[in-house]
């Protein structure tokens, strides 16, 4: 009904910067908050930051100033910027959407399926 496609984790170094994108497609009439999560080994899943579909955002107090969550709505893809990575950002890091379908059966929150992001020297 709906699939994400998430991309751009991998491993840097401290200080260093990774952009991750999410891609949405299927049976979507539109999208209301877009967001990103992650879970540490050990963690609980956690929110990063979410926009709606009006462009407000919300960050997690431990990325402000570093992160930056853009969409486009025209692609129904959501972005996440990640400056000065620290070793303590290392996790899995998860898109959601909360997508209204072309049908209701198609309404709902979407997971994507992870991306691994490490900082490490």
């Amino acid at each position: 009904q709906v699939r994400l496609v998430e991309s751009g984790g991998g491993l840097v170094q401290p200080g260093g910067s990774l952009r991750l994108s999410c891609a949405a497609s299927g049976s979507i009439f539109s999208i209301n908050t877009m967001g990103w999560y992650r879970q540490a080994p050990g963690k609980t899943r956690e929110l990063v930051a979410d926009i709606n579909s009006g462009g407000s955002t919300n960050y997690a107090d431990s990325v402000k100033g570093r992160f930056t969550i853009s969409r486009d709505n025209a692609k129904e893809t959501v972005t996440l910027q990640m400056n000065s990575l620290k070793p303590e950002d290392t996790a899995v890091y998860y898109c959601k959407v909360d997508v209204i379908g072309r049908t209701r059966f198609s309404t709902g929150d979407y997971w994507g399926k992870g991306t691994q992001v490490t900082v490490s020297a």
